[in-house]
């Protein structure tokens, strides 16, 4: 049986709701878009709401490069408690009613800033011998987690009660929140926890570019194959080179090319968006041959056939 072709190709962005699964959206995306080649690009937990980029047909194979962009939350920490969890949902583990002046509130989270080591939490979804850590911890269990270095650009925190802050923190990929709420928590000797989370960019993505699916279920099918953004729009961090016609369906075919021939210069190990004209082709990366001759590679390819 021939398999059935894609309704929409590109990359649309969902204000996800709080309550529902980052897989529940790609259901409910699968369904309003008629097609079965959906994926997401990070997980959101059920508490947390906002920017969740979802890519439809071909662009799916762009899903680490946008898993790998840094992100940007507005978060809750939540202070004299901990939970199993490290947010409101969890078995709370310690009360504590001796929360830190603001002053020292403000200097512990200042501190923060920067590359730090973070342990990731049990309720998560990294794998560990082939099974989720968040299964492990439901069924009682718990295994030993590395640290691992993440990088907090920025903090601003705003007191919003006598236990709570806002926290506005822009941070690069797989930093969890949670974790950090509990860690300054923890740092602050009264405990912490994430009591809301709502992501609000992701790369060059933001709210402003977002759909709620509630609006999303008012439009009808046509109008909802209008709103993906082209693939490419995932990449316009990266510079852009142009290939001749010949060279372009070389590099379609998988060829490497010598960048002299095609008189372009892209250091080895730098990635750029390969095009031809207005058309883009993919990701290629700058190498070097046997006799060390500069050359472009083919990272991943977005485009089907030749270019005429």
């Amino acid at each position: 049986m021939a398999k059935k072709p894609d309704t929409a190709c590109g990359v649309i962005v969902i204000d996800k709701h709080e309550g529902v699964t980052s897989f529940r959206i790609i259901s409910i995306l699968k369904k309003m878009f008629d097609m079965p080649n959906v994926g997401h690009t990070g997980t959101l937990d059920p508490l947390a709401t906002g920017v969740l980029p979802v890519l439809l047909g071909r662009a799916v194979k762009a899903c680490d490069y946008v898993m790998a962009q840094d992100k940007r939350y507005t978060a809750e920490l939540k202070l004299g408690l901990t939970t199993d969890t490290e947010d409101i949902t969890g078995e709370v583990l310690t009360t504590c009613p001796d929360i830190p002046d603001a002053d020292r509130v403000r200097e512990v989270i200042s501190s923060f800033v920067g590359e730090i080591m973070q342990t990731p939490p049990m309720y998560s979804a990294i794998k560990v011998g082939g099974q989720k850590l968040v299964d492990i911890a439901r069924e009682g269990g718990e295994v030993d987690r590395k640290p691992r270095p993440v990088t907090i650009h920025s903090i601003d925190a705003e007191q919003i009660s006598a236990d709570t802050w806002r926290l506005d923190v822009a941070c690069s990929k797989g930093t969890y929140i949670r974790t950090l709420c509990s860690d300054i928590g923890r740092e602050l000797g009264c405990g912490g926890v994430m009591s809301a989370l709502r992501r609000t960019e992701t790369g060059s993505f933001s709210l402003d570019d977002a759909y709620t699916i509630e609006e999303l279920e008012k439009m009808s099918f046509e109008e909802r194959l209008t709103l993906p953004l082209p693939v490419e729009s995932l990449f316009e961090h990266m510079r852009a080179v142009q290939l001749p016609k010949f060279f372009a369906n070389l590099y379609l075919a998988g060829a490497p090319l010598m960048q002299k021939k095609v008189r372009i210069n892209v250091p080895a190990g730098e990635k750029v968006r390969v095009k031809y004209g207005n058309v883009f082709l993919g990701v290629g990366i700058g190498a070097e041959d046997k006799e060390s001759a500069p050359i472009l590679k083919a990272e991943k390819l977005f485009y089907l056939g030749k270019v005429e």
